[in-house]
Formats: C-alpha cells, structure tokens, sequence
C-alpha cells in the first residue's frame, strides 16, 4: 500500500475502533471532536459564519455565533454516525428511530414509475440511508471520491445501507432503476458550478442550483418528494419524515422547479437547522466572481 494512502488507512482504523464504543459515548465524543475542529479549521469556520449569517439575518450576531457552534458540534457527531452506519449491527439501533409520512412515498410507488427521493447533506447523512433502508429498499447516486483508496471503503459500505449505488454519471443505471420502480435517492443542495445551473433562492439568498432534477424526473416520468432526517433534541434517536410529493413537477421552467426543490430542502432543513452541513460553500458560483460572497473582508 502506497504511503500517501496511509493517513486514510489509519483514520478508518481510529473511526471503526470508537464505533465499538457505546453509543451515548460516541455521541459525547463526537461532540467534543466538533468543538476541537471549530478551533482547527478557520477556513470553514469562516465559511459556516458567512452561510449563517446569509441564511438567517433574522438572528442576532450571538444566536448566529451559538449556531455556527452547534454545526461543528453536529459534524464532529456526524462522523461518529457514519461509522454507526457502516459497522454498527442494525439490531443495536432498533426502536431509536421513527419514518413520518409513510403514505406519501406509497402512494407514489403505487404509481410504478420510480420515485426519486430528495436529499440533503444532513450531518446524519449516511446513518439516516441505513435506517431509511429498514422500511424500503432504496438505491443511492454519489460523486466519486478523489481518493481511490476512500472510494473503496466508503461504496463497499455504503452498500450495506443502499440496493444501489450509483456514480452521478451514471444515468442509463438511474433509468433503468427507475423504470424497476426503484427509489433513488439524490441530494442536489451543493454548489457544482455554473454549468448546468441556474440562480434560485436558497433561505432567500441567490444559489447555483443545477438543473439535472428536472432532467431526471423526465426520464421516467417518476415522482419526486422530500426526505427529511435529524436527531432528536436529547439525543435518544432519529427521526426520519417524508413530505408531500412535489406536484406540478416538472413545470416547463427550469428556474421555477430550481426555486421549488430549494424550498422543500429548506424546509427539511429548518427542523434542526443545525444539523446541516454548512461547512459547504453552498454559495462559491456567483455573479461577481467565484466565492465573491465568502471573501474575507479587508
């Protein structure tokens, strides 16, 4: 094994080492680790200031400052989770998680046309495919990882939590998924670029948002709704809740169906805002240059 794939290697030996600790633990010490990282990572802790603030003016500059905390407290837990989701036995998480809104996802599977299911990056990410995966099957598209080594591990497990999991280009595998009457997961809250997107409101502030949702749901025809996900104040469980099928979908405006799944994502988000992951430049593409907003100011 090549040195350069040595501080991976060892970082999932660490990680899958803590997941055999008990639970309650994990969730303590992926607090602390949070905490550490918002001390470690200026970078991103300038970007999470600057979403926040965009995002939520309504709040004054101590609740924004106790919020940008709470977000690297819930990705410091969010790693812990992921490890959960990977190795941790599925009968250890039983009655610590409930699925809201049932019907909705039934009555659009009943339609036999696939179902897309939006996502978002949630710090519960992969721990919530897993305990989707408990009452559906569901398929999953992603971005490769740049590191070859990273990319091995994480597919191999995430195909514990996901039927399915398919690299984003991989569109002939979508349809024919869809054309099974697959659920396929898809989270499109991420800046990639100009290319393929267009401006629409992200909690009222301008976003690159990329097109390709409308262009999937043509593939099949397929319904499209919202999964939400979160942890529970007290940190005794997850709650999972579908929304509402998003209907007229598409509408023959790419701009109108870009602001339409921003607002649904938002909407998912605003059940614990915190549990977002912020540390993303959701606003790098814009008008007057590319990370114009999160430009430190002289």
């Amino acid at each position: 094994m090549s040195p350069r794939f040595w501080p991976a290697r060892i970082g999932i030996g660490l990680l899958w080492l803590l997941n055999r600790l008990p639970w309650r633990w994990q969730i303590r010490l992926g607090r602390i680790l949070g905490h550490i990282l918002f001390y470690l990572s200026p970078r991103r802790r300038h970007v999470t200031e600057v979403n926040i603030r965009l995002c939520f003016p309504e709040l004054k500059p101590a609740e924004q400052a106790r919020m940008v905390r709470s977000v690297f407290a819930n990705n410091g837990i969010g790693l812990f989770e992921t490890a959960m989701a990977w190795w941790t036995p599925r009968e250890k998480l039983k009655g610590h998680f409930t699925l809201k809104g049932q019907e909705h996802l039934d009555a659009a599977l009943a339609k036999g046309k696939g179902v897309i299911l939006l996502g978002a990056h949630f710090s519960t990410l992969d721990l919530g495919g897993l305990l989707f995966s408990d009452f559906y099957p569901v398929d999953a598209m992603y971005r490769r990882h740049n590191n070859p080594l990273l990319e091995r591990i994480i597919t191999r497990c995430r195909q514990r939590c996901f039927e399915l999991v398919i690299e984003r280009s991989e569109i002939r595998k979508v349809l024919k998924a869809l054309r099974n009457n697959h659920i396929v997961w898809y989270a499109p809250d991420q800046d990639f670029g100009s290319h393929q997107s267009v401006y629409a409101p992200f909690f009222g502030v301008p976003a690159a948002t990329i097109t390709a949702t409308t262009r999937m749901v043509n593939l099949n025809n397929s319904p499209i709704l919202m999964l939400a996900q979160h942890r529970l104040p007290d940190d005794s469980g997850y709650e999972l809740e579908l929304f509402p099928a998003i209907d007229p979908f598409p509408t023959g405006d790419e701009e109108a169906d870009a602001a339409r799944v921003n607002a649904e994502i938002e909407r998912a988000i605003r059940k614990d805002p915190a549990q977002y992951m912020w540390v993303h430049r959701r606003f790098k593409t814009h008008p007057q240059g590319k990370n114009y907003l999160y430009r430190r100011q002289p």
